[in-house]
């Protein structure tokens, strides 16, 4: 209920905003709601400062430069800049941007190109070109340069998800535009080439309105569930399509990080289903573009995964604010299944004590604005109660949008006995988020409270989780022709069991 609690207070401001969006700022103004913004980070940031990166001369520097005014699109456009840089993969900048304006087709990511596709009647994709599917600039801008600067929200964001996010934003013509400070003209050069790159020809087009776009392009398991709402993974018709077992292999789809109180049923299911796969040949936990929610789903899948003699720790955290942490902010992390070594019974805190013992941290925080570590743990004995142990091989399938809870999940059971990723570098991300509400221009956003480190040291955010086994997207697979990421996975998997 609190994501459904926060979801309203999220709408409620983007009408309010929207009510803004012609509005001009003074200078007064802008300084008022960067001084806010400035104590809201230096007080409640996690990941300020910590890769080097010091906003306030972004912030003096904008000041500087504006005049007397500016118009609350430009300061929306710089706070998703400034905001960017700091690295922390939960934080936005909402109430700003109103396009009305698009480029005609559907731009995919393939490797480290950009395909052109359309829908045909059918509404299947195809390319656009056959002799000529790339995408290699606009107006005369070098494709690469022009993703570079069109996602500054992303800009410490995985290569990988940033380069997928930039491209699938390409239709969005408009706002790129204003991002790099261009006029937009009532026709663009889009230059089409071959594999190769080196042979090229040029389609003119023109802009078509919100109502003539077509959907940015993205997965055919995505899109499948895009309209899924939290509640129907309580609906059992939603829930059986999530379930199957081909060839003795168990599959689970997991499209969201669902919380146990708003599916039980889900819960359930997990549960029945593991019973009766008992004795299959392997099983493939997939969380390919699933945006997060809560970990509870990671603790129900620990209950199988975990043996029962065994104690894990998965994830070492530190909460930034007021010491010692208030009773609400410790209770926030426990619901995270993060425990301060205090809290963990004799074996966790021998097992935790072990572990700061060899762990390397990449920032070396100051203990006088972050709390003592609190540690996510699996323990096997605890876990196993009224279960049993999975002891066949377990692949867990990513890609670069498996984000927030979904990545914390890929993290925490990578290195785990019989255990295997399998994809691309997760879009790593666990924040705490607080929300702030800047008072005159009414933008609003988040910012993330904790710092959550890896067990190899590195935060999750900006890094993401690698596999351990590499299986990238194919064109058939661009195209919704067939899944054929699983299909090789379980081509790998009969041939190796």
């Amino acid at each position: 209920m609190r994501i459904k609690y926060l979801f309203t207070i999220l709408i409620t401001l983007v009408i309010l905003s929207v009510k803004a969006q012609n509005k001009n700022l003074s200078k007064q103004q802008i300084q008022e709601d960067l001084e806010f913004l400035k104590n809201s980070l230096n007080e409640n940031s996690s990941y300020v400062y910590l890769n080097g990166y010091d906003f306030n001369i972004d912030f003096k520097t904008y000041i500087e430069t504006i005049g007397d005014s500016t118009q609350l699109e430009d300061f929306g456009f710089f706070l998703t800049e400034a905001i960017g840089k700091i690295g922390d993969r939960h934080s936005s900048v909402k109430g700003y941007g109103n396009e009305t304006l698009f480029l005609p087709f559907m731009y995919a990511p393939e490797n480290n190109k950009v395909l052109v596709l359309n829908s045909n009647q059918n509404k299947e994709f195809e390319i656009l070109h056959s002799n000529y599917p790339y995408l290699k600039s606009i107006d005369g801008i070098d494709i690469t340069d022009f993703l570079h600067k069109t996602r500054p929200e992303d800009i410490k964001a995985p290569s990988q998800t940033y380069f997928t996010r930039a491209v699938r934003d390409l239709r969005d013509i408009q706002k790129n535009y204003k991002i790099l400070h261009k006029e937009l003209p009532k026709e663009i050069r889009l230059t089409l080439s071959d594999a190769t790159l080196e042979n090229d020809t040029i389609l003119v087009v023109s802009t078509v309105e919100r109502s003539g776009r077509l959907r940015p392009w993205d997965e055919k398991f995505k899109s499948k569930y895009a309209r899924v709402k939290d509640e129907d993974y309580n609906k059992p018709e939603i829930i059986e399509q999530l379930f199957k077992v081909e060839d003795n292999i168990g599959y689970i789809k997991l499209p969201e990080m669902a919380n146990i109180d708003e599916a039980p049923l889900l819960y359930d299911k997990v549960n029945s289903f593991m019973k009766s796969i008992k004795n299959s040949t392997a099983l493939i936990i997939d969380v390919r573009s699933n945006g997060g929610g809560t970990r509870d789903l990671m603790y129900e899948f620990a209950k199988y995964l975990i043996h029962p003699d065994s104690i894990y720790v998965i994830n070492a955290t530190k909460q930034r604010g007021t010491l010692p942490l208030s009773k609400e902010s410790i209770e926030n992390l426990n619901t995270r299944f993060l425990y301060a070594m205090s809290e963990l019974d004799t074996k966790e805190q021998a097992k935790a004590t072990a572990f700061l013992k060899t762990f390397t941290p990449m920032y070396d925080l100051d203990t006088e604005k972050y709390s003592e570590y609190y540690f996510g743990l699996f323990n096997g004995n605890k876990l196993s109660q009224n279960s049993f142990y999975y002891n066949k091989p377990v692949y867990i399938l990513a890609n670069e949008k498996t984000f927030s809870a979904a990545s914390v999940f890929v993290s925490a059971f990578k290195g785990i006995p019989n255990i295997q990723i399998v994809g691309v570098t997760t879009d790593g991300s666990s924040g705490n988020s607080d929300w702030f509400d800047l008072p005159n221009s009414k933008l609003f956003g988040k910012i993330s409270t904790m710092v959550s480190f890896q067990k190899d040291g590195k935060t999750l955010d900006g890094y993401g989780t690698k596999p351990d086994i590499k299986i990238a997207r194919d064109l058939e697979q661009i195209l919704w022709k067939d899944d054929t990421q699983l299909e090789k996975l379980k081509t790998l998997i009969l041939e190796k069991h």
